[in-house]
C-alpha cells in the first residue's frame, strides 16, 4: 500500500479495515483445515465458554456473546448441529428459545480450533506490542 497524503492509509478507519481482513483470512487459512468458518468456531468457542461458566445459553445468549446478528447466528448454529457439534433443545423456560450445548465432539474441535487460531493469533500480531494492543482494543470495544 502507498502511502499518500490524504490516501486512505492516512486514515485510521481504513487501516484498520485492512487490518482486519488481513487478520481474518489468516484465522480461516487456520480453520480450513478444521472443516469450520470463522464464525463458526467464534459461535462454537462462545457456547462453549458460556457453557463452562456454568451457564444454558440460548441463541439470543450466544449473539449477544459474539457480537453476532440473532438470525445469521441460527442459521450458523444448525449448521453446526448439522455436524453434530452442539445440540439446540427446547429451553424449558421459554417456548421460543432453544439452549445451546457443545457436544463432545464439538469440545474436542473447539479444543483443537482454539490452538490453530492462538497460532494464528501469535504469528499475526508478533510485530506488535500485545499488551498495549489489547489495552487499545479494549478501549475502542469498550467506550
Amino acid at each position: 500500500m502507498t502511502r499518500r497524503p490524504g490516501s486512505p492509509a492516512d486514515s485510521p478507519g481504513f487501516l484498520l479495515w485492512r487490518v482486519t481482513h488481513d487478520w481474518q483470512r489468516a484465522v480461516t487459512a487456520a480453520l480450513a483445515p478444521l472443516d469450520l468458518t470463522h464464525v463458526q468456531f467464534v459461535l462454537l468457542a462462545c457456547a462453549g465458554w458460556l457453557t463452562d461458566q456454568g451457564l444454558t445459553p440460548n441463541q439470543q445468549d450466544l449473539a449477544h456473546e459474539a457480537g453476532t446478528d440473532i438470525k445469521m447466528t441460527s442459521q450458523v448454529l444448525k449448521t453446526l448441529e448439522s455436524k453434530g457439534l452442539l445440540t439446540r433443545d427446547p429451553s424449558p423456560t421459554d417456548a421460543r428459545a432453544k439452549t445451546i450445548k457443545p457436544t463432545r465432539a464439538g469440545t474436542r474441535l473447539t479444543r483443537q480450533a482454539l490452538t490453530a487460531v492462538q497460532a494464528a493469533d501469535e504469528a499475526f500480531f508478533a510485530p506488535v506490542s500485545i499488551p498495549h494492543l489489547q489495552k487499545t482494543l479494549t478501549h475502542l470495544a469498550n467506550p
